[in-house]
């Protein structure tokens, strides 16, 4: 019996894939790393420069996160290393913001994948912990998957580094491994996330729904039309409950995948439009497309059955 639990639990870490999902992380969180640095063009030194000359003040941002550890990487770091060589705080905030805009164009081509994925994996981690009184899901969830992307078997077959250096194709197992850590992580997020959500009585009413949707700056919609479909609150709550509950579930069944993947997208895609939360809606939507979308039936997703564990499109021409 413990022979058997062993072998079917190398074979649910291990299983063969292609590197499909991977091409979906990366040019998705090249799009998001641009979407991002483009977001806080006009913003970028009134949120990230020192007292007296931002919104709030970094070093009080860094204060706060040194709380948690030291070593976690902070905007700061390189403002010291820019004063040690003479350059000042406006150009290397410059330039650091360029820098993740240019590895975002590098993630998009596929064009020096892992030292693009790494910098940009840095950067935003020193942006995100730097302004985190500001921060919020979107720079999480970001985080992790730039920190996924940069650990992953790059580069994928679609992108320009394959065609440049021609590699061999990476182990099915290897890609299936990283593959599963993310599929995982986020049965994780989103169970924790709905069954938090089941405890209070505010989702089953749809209060809590109201109030998210009336709080400056998501107000995005008039509370005019929020009183004219109030009925309809309590089952948006209630269906939101029950689409994050039961992800951990209907997600791995391939009759109820597709289905249910259109449900988790669908939520986001509202999420974004409703409340002005397009990066969140954004960076969920990509990680939910590379960890579910290519078994799951989506169009130009769809992976091709494998025979003996190899793929068609892994066969040499």
């Amino acid at each position: 019996m413990v022979k058997i639990w062993w072998t079917r639990l190398q074979r649910f870490l291990f299983p063969p894939e292609t590197d499909k999902w991977l091409a979906v992380l990366r040019v998705g969180f090249g799009l998001q790393v641009i979407t991002y640095a483009l977001f806080l063009r006009g913003d970028w030194h009134y949120l990230f420069a020192s007292t007296g000359k931002g919104l709030v003040s970094r070093e009080l941002g860094e204060a706060i996160t040194a709380f948690d550890s030291p070593f976690i990487p902070k905007l700061g770091w390189l403002v010291a290393l820019g004063r040690s060589i003479n350059i000042s705080e406006e150009t290397v905030l410059s330039v650091a913001w360029a820098c993740l805009l240019c590895m975002g164009f590098l993630l998009l081509v596929g064009l020096f994948c892992r030292p693009a994925a790494i910098i940009a994996w840095f950067l935003h981690l020193c942006a995100a912990e730097s302004g985190g009184l500001f921060a919020y899901g979107a720079d999480n969830f970001m985080t992790t998957g730039l920190f996924y992307l940069m650990l992953s078997p790059l580069p994928d077959r679609y992108s320009a580094d394959q065609w440049i250096v021609k590699a061999k194709s990476k182990d099915p197992q290897l890609l299936g491994f990283w593959l599963r850590v993310l599929q995982v992580h986020l049965c994780f997020v989103y169970f924790f996330g709905g069954l938090a959500k089941c405890l209070g009585n505010g989702w089953w009413n749809g209060s809590n729904l109201w109030r998210s949707l009336i709080r400056p700056p998501f107000n995005l919609i008039s509370p005019d039309i929020l009183v004219r479909f109030k009925y309809a609150l309590p089952v948006l709550g209630i269906s939101i409950c029950v689409i994050e509950v039961g992800y951990p579930l209907f997600i791995w069944m391939k009759k109820t995948r597709f289905v249910w993947l259109v449900c988790i997208l669908g939520m986001h895609v509202a999420i974004g439009l409703t409340m002005g939360l397009y990066l969140f809606a954004l960076v969920m939507i990509v990680l939910n497309l590379a960890a579910f979308g290519v078994d799951s039936g989506v169009p130009f997703l769809r992976r091709r059955q494998s025979v003996h564990g190899v793929f068609p499109e892994q066969l040499s021409p």
